[in-house]
């Protein structure tokens, strides 16, 4: 299974931008969200840029990752309203 990654670009170039995130630095190719300044947050999949985030939405991909990497190292039980912010919020809105 492929989970995309929020990363931030470092530094940019014309088609590829050195980015880092939670796996490092990595090469991510820009083709489909074009050139973006340092700074940027990008979604990143198998080392495409698939789209731009703000700062608040990489935080929370960042969180809801690590709540799942805890879930998969066998932790009994992880900080839900921590790791999923307003997930509960949502759900009731929908209702």
């Amino acid at each position: 299974m492929c989970i995309g990654t929020p990363v931030q670009v470092v530094q940019r170039g014309e088609a590829v931008a050195l980015c880092r995130g939670r796996n490092g630095d990595e090469q991510v190719n820009m083709l489909l969200v074009g050139q973006q300044p340092e700074g940027t947050w990008v979604l990143s999949y198998l080392g495409w840029a698939r789209e731009v985030l703000d700062a608040d939405q990489a935080r929370d991909i960042n969180l809801a990752l690590d709540g799942m990497q805890q879930i998969m190292d066998g932790a009994e039980s992880i900080d839900m309203a921590h790791h999923f912010p307003g997930l509960g919020q949502e759900a009731a809105e929908a209702r």
